[in-house]
């Protein structure tokens, strides 16, 4: 489900959106398994930590494609801009 440079404003922001449901499981993950290691149920814990990590690389991955789809977006412009004003 990727979205390309060619899409709106609003297909941009799906991906900085992604990535903040992203930060939002791995942090509600890395509170779960905080919990569960303090009560000491170390496996469930490590797998919730393991599920944590997950969700960050995938946070991670769709920040940095918000990041470059931005830089696409900006640079974009900046072509056009600048070719509006050779006219």
């Amino acid at each position: 489900m990727r979205k390309t440079a060619t899409r709106g404003r609003r297909g941009r922001n799906d991906w900085h959106q992604r990535a903040a449901e992203f930060h939002d499981l791995a942090a509600h993950a890395h509170r779960v398994a905080a919990q569960h290691h303090e009560q000491e149920d170390h496996q469930t814990g490590h797998e919730l930590s393991r599920h944590a990590m997950e969700y960050s690389a995938k946070a991670y991955q769709y920040a940095r494609e918000a990041h470059q789809e931005s830089a696409n977006s900006i640079s974009g412009k900046e072509k056009t801009e600048s070719a509006k004003s050779n006219r």
